[in-house]
């Protein structure tokens, strides 16, 4: 259609430019140009004006009925918002591409008629839901399309959908590994294959008589409604089972589309039953619903990105949610035991300042001083997780998801909300003596080690970086903050690395793979195998996430010389090492506004530290576990209400013992299930 034809003239205008007459076209542009000017008319006077206007009205009617007689609308309901393929990024490319160039569809099809007539779908569909269910009633008498429903080959083309979903339906959840997530079927005759059956009987009915109507009370309608309940039961508990067995993302997507063909067979089905002469033109305006919804959502790349995230982003923080509940302090036993396992991983970073230091004076290119640095972080890190001491920084993402299960599976009432606060002062006290310990034991390590180095060779090492050293500390004269938020990020991002390795290892069976591994019980010993398999079971998702968190720090800074940007980490225990080497390279003369403001900085480098690091796994686990954010206000309240009426609890391990005994039922109601045999 030429642009110049585009202005619009008014919904009656077109209408009687195209309908005085009995048009005989089955060309979209009438009704493409009637619903282009839909929007800026009256749906009340469109109304009286077909109603004074009877044969412009059957006309219209005529035209409707024309174009859209004999086309199939089976693509419509088993296609549109459904996913077509078993994995994640062949799915979003492929919705990527139907959003920048939309498919060339069959010209002879309901699909390509909306399409073509409809080019803003989400506009249109708020539109007709918004006008008054009588006047959409009375719009559909006037053109005759009030029991359009009662076709016989409407009917068939309904029952046709339900048989294609139901196919599909038996394809995907009959795959080995879909049914390895709900082993409890095994046992018990499959409800998808029973489903098939009620529909071959629903088949066999439409075609003896294709006048039947199905009704509510029909046997065999019973009967497909408690088949698709028992598939969503089959869907449901596979989701559930993957806490016990890991989940692929193959697998993830087959259950998210069998869901959504078992959802859709619903819908179509509740639009094939008429127990009522008045559900009739009730029905046609569902299925006339339903058409425009499934394709104004059919390239969503929203919805294909939450629905296919939310269940892995919930087994990542499944792992780490286990895993916070050993960072959270009650007794001051337990509180003196942080701060030990704190001061032993600041005494372990207090060495690796020292070591990047040299690192840092060596000869060559960004490309090799990544690769060391990279090799002193990820090898300290790994240092500090097995020999069991503390890096401060680490627990924001672990506890984090440790209080998102506790809030969405606990009963959120104002006496939960209580306990919470309690959870969270219990929690910022052990980050706080946590920070304390990395602090405390990084800075004199650091400072005694160059020393020595000082007093053996009789150079100053940290003289020539002193004066960098103090600068990159101070958030007036460097981008400190920004440099520490990415620093969070990393934890954050590391946090995940440990979950979905975790995942991965219960997916495949990894440790019990090392355990029956022949190879290893006939040179080892069974006895061997097992230990093997048991640190691995341990150890594994912890090393990977250090390791790859010391990457990532130690990529960084180089990546940021070879882009142009200035691109670094902070993270609070290096920068306490750091001040220390600034300190003593400078021979202690240092003004005394250096030496606060570089004080300072290391705990604004820790607050957004933790800050980033906490808040994005707060989101990433609030969002896994749904847990509602219209309650996450109150929560907010009520911590800062807990903090007025006891500060000191924040920082020191002062026990309540009715809170101590409500937090403990939370946590330990709350931890997850752990792997089993199949």
């Amino acid at each position: 259609m030429a642009f110049s034809t585009r202005k619009k003239a008014g919904f009656t205008a077109v209408l009687s430019q195209y309908f005085s007459f009995r048009n005989e076209t089955k060309s979209l542009e009438p009704l493409s140009e009637l619903i282009r000017n839909l929007h800026e008319s009256d749906f009340g006077n469109i109304l009286r004006f077909l109603r004074e206007n009877e044969s412009l009205t059957q006309n219209f009617g005529y035209y409707i009925k024309n174009i859209f007689g004999g086309k199939p609308f089976n693509l419509s309901l088993t296609e549109a918002n459904i996913l077509s393929e078993n994995a994640f990024f062949a799915e979003f490319k492929k919705r990527l591409l139907n959003k920048i160039l939309p498919a060339v569809e069959n010209e002879n099809t309901i699909w390509f008629l909306v399409d073509t007539a409809s080019v803003r779908p989400v506009r249109d569909l708020n539109y007709f839901k918004n006008i008054p269910d009588e006047e959409l009633t009375e719009f559909f008498q006037l053109l005759g399309i009030d029991d359009f429903i009662m076709n016989p080959e409407v009917k068939l083309e309904l029952l046709f959908s339900m048989n294609i979903l139901a196919w599909r339906i038996i394809g995907n959840a009959m795959d080995v590994e879909v049914v390895n997530m709900a082993p409890e079927y095994r046992n018990f005759d499959n409800p998808f294959l029973a489903l098939q059956n009620e529909l071959d009987i629903l088949n066999e009915n439409y075609k003896t008589n294709p006048d039947f109507t199905l009704t509510s009370k029909d046997v065999h309608y019973k009967q497909i409604k408690v088949y698709l309940q028992q598939g969503l039961d089959f869907v449901n508990l596979a989701f559930k089972n993957s806490a016990k067995y890991g989940i692929s993302g193959k697998i993830n997507q087959s259950l998210i589309k069998i869901r959504q063909q078992l959802d859709r067979m619903n819908k179509i089905l509740a639009v094939m039953v008429i127990d009522a002469e008045e559900d009739v033109v009730v029905k046609c305006k569902q299925l006339f619903f339903d058409i425009l919804e499934y394709k104004s959502h059919k390239t969503n790349i929203r919805d294909l990105v939450l629905d296919s995230t939310t269940l892995m982003s919930h087994l990542i923080t499944n792992h780490t949610a286990e895993t916070g509940t050993h960072y959270i302090t009650s007794t001051r036993r337990d509180y003196l035991k942080m701060f030990l396992k704190a001061s032993g991983g600041g005494i372990i970073v207090g060495c690796l300042v020292v070591l990047k230091l040299f690192f840092g004076s060596l000869e060559g290119s960004d490309f090799s001083h990544a690769i060391l640095y990279s090799f002193n972080y990820a090898m300290g890190f790994i240092m500090i997780y097995l020999m069991n001491f503390t890096l401060a920084t680490k627990q924001p993402a672990m506890t984090a998801a440790t209080m998102a299960k506790v809030l969405s599976e606990g009963e959120n009432t104002q006496k939960n909300y209580v306990d919470f606060a309690h959870l969270v002062s219990k929690l910022f006290r052990t980050q706080f003596i946590a920070f304390m310990g990395n602090v405390a034991l990084a800075f004199p390590v650091a400072l005694a080690l160059i020393y020595g180095l000082d007093v053996l060779f009789q150079q100053n090492f940290a003289a020539e970086r002193s004066t960098k050293l103090l600068m990159d500390h101070n958030p007036f004269q460097s981008k400190a903050i920004l440099h520490a938020c990415i620093a969070g990020f990393f934890l954050f991002i590391s946090g995940i690395i440990s979950g979905n390795v975790a995942n991965s290892s219960v997916f495949y069976h990894i440790p019990k793979r090392i355990a029956k591994n022949p190879f290893l019980n006939y040179f080892l010993g069974k006895q061997t195998a097992k230990r093997i398999s048991g640190y691995y079971a341990r150890n594994w998702p912890g090393i990977m996430s250090n390791l790859w968190f010391g990457v990532f720090l130690g990529v960084t800074g180089p990546i940021g010389l070879f882009l142009g940007l200035d691109l670094d980490i902070r993270h609070i225990t290096f920068a306490a090492g750091n001040i220390a080497l600034g300190f003593y390279g400078k021979g202690f003369e240092v003004d005394p506004y250096t030496v606060w403001i570089s004080v300072t900085t290391v705990f604004i480098i820790g607050f957004f530290n933790f800050a980033v690091s906490f808040g994005l796994s707060m989101i990433l686990a609030f969002r896994s576990r749904k847990v509602n954010f219209g309650e996450v206000q109150e929560i907010y309240k009520e911590i800062f209400r807990y903090f007025l009426k006891n500060p000191f609890r924040f920082f020191l391990p002062i026990r309540s013992q009715t809170l101590d005994i409500s937090t403990k039922e939370m946590v330990d109601n709350t931890v997850i299930t752990k792997s089993e045999d199949r």
